[in-house]
């Protein structure tokens, strides 16, 4: 989305796997709330019934739009606590010992359950990688047995946009250990790519508000109706005794309101700005390398596209770009501040230098030709200059 700033600079934000601009729509719904349906929606009255009546229409709406009508659906904090609830949760109903299988290039939302899974008896281990960063479903085969508890597989990675396998993963769980669990967190799937919860066979979904243009705090937690999960918060049992707490009403109707405005063809309109924005940066920078599958390979997201521009650094190119008013990352946001090479890239395959090099351009529904064209423009521009300026 661009903006002008007091110079008439054009501003470029392409950036929105980290966060996405809230649409009017959204602000326009969750002001309404704030102002007039305020209300505590577990109470009795009239006014709170109204606040749960327009909660009621945003879980449908939600539901719906996930092919997963007539399972449950659990609202959340956002992503992180979705995915957390769907392992946790589901992992403190199971006696026995055993194995969690997390993909390896999984954001840190469900990486990070590890320690705290081995903590609860269980032994995780990664599944491999493909070069294209799509789950390596030989190796995934291979270490599918009946102690299999839960699989982890995220629908889109956050980092290269490689849409990975989950029916085929489910395929080979219903061969193998058919009484696994399938956990997904869609938070950079949803509503980008198609998901028919109902359908492919997994027992949770998780995905987030902020990433389809609703507001950051609210996100959500989808779970097959006859799956089991325990609850990480106690408290007044709202959300099913699931997630205790009063609800962000407010922000759970602007969810609501995100998923029933989002583009019809927002997919394809991005998938083709995503096609001009690489084939710009290839004529432009010779060098530059695509991660992750590519632009004809049904595994690649239409939002996401991630390039490395040897030899200059990735932080060295965010802020000459940052200076002509182009946002975009060096990989992941949760990991922006520690500066250290993306595992999801070394994980991948790829050097330390193809890592440090790298770019992650994200696209929304609203990004424009011109928007693409200026920061091709702006990418060659900088590059030109600061590649003499790195050492041999």
């Amino acid at each position: 989305m661009s903006e002008k700033n007091a110079a008439a600079k054009p501003v470029v934000y392409l950036d929105n796997s980290a966060t996405t601009r809230p649409s009017d729509a959204v602000v326009a719904a969750m002001l309404q709330v704030l102002q007039q349906n305020w209300h505590n929606p577990s109470a009795l009255y009239a006014p709170a019934m109204q606040a749960e009546k327009g909660m009621t229409a945003a879980r449908e709406t939600i539901l719906k739009a996930a092919g997963a009508a007539g399972h449950k659906l659990v609202f959340t904090a956002g992503g992180t606590e979705a995915d957390n609830l769907a392992i946790l949760g589901y992992m403190k109903t199971v006696r026995r010992p055993g194995r969690v299988l997390l993909f390896s290039a999984e954001h840190p939302a469900v990486l990070n359950c590890q320690q705290e899974l081995e903590r609860m008896g269980h032994r995780v281990q990664h599944i491999p990688v493909t070069r294209t960063g799509v789950c390596d479903l030989a190796a995934l085969e291979g270490m599918l047995g009946e102690d299999v508890h839960l699989i982890a597989i995220m629908q889109v990675n956050n980092e290269v946009g490689a849409i990975q396998p989950i029916e085929a993963v489910a395929a080979l769980r219903d061969r193998l250990c058919p009484k696994a669990a399938i956990h997904v967190d869609g938070v950079q799937g949803f509503l980008r790519v198609p998901m028919n919860f109902s359908r492919v066979g997994i027992q949770s979904y998780a995905f987030s508000g902020h990433k389809i243009h609703a507001s950051k705090g609210v996100g959500g937690l989808i779970i097959r109706k006859d799956h089991r999960i325990a609850p990480m918060v106690y408290g007044g049992g709202q959300e099913s005794d699931l997630r205790s707490g009063t609800e962000n009403v407010p922000g759970i109707v602007g969810l609501g309101e995100a998923v029933r405005t989002y583009p019809a063809e927002g997919c394809q309109h991005m998938a083709a700005m995503k096609r001009r924005l690489w084939e710009g940066l290839r004529e432009a920078v010779p060098a530059a390398k695509i991660n992750g599958p590519e632009l004809d390979d049904p595994a690649s997201a239409p939002h996401v596209l991630n390039v490395s521009l040897q030899p200059v650094r990735s932080q060295t190119m965010l802020f000459a770009l940052e200076g002509d008013g182009v946002y975009v990352s060096a990989g992941s946001a949760c990991a922006a501040h520690k500066q250290k090479v993306s595992g999801v890239l070394t994980a991948m395959g790829l050097t330390t230098a193809e890592a440090d090099c790298a770019l992650r351009f994200s696209l929304c529904p609203e990004v424009t030709a011109e928007e693409i064209d200026y920061t091709i423009a702006t990418v060659k521009k900088h590059y030109d200059m600061l590649k003499a300026f790195v050492r041999r």
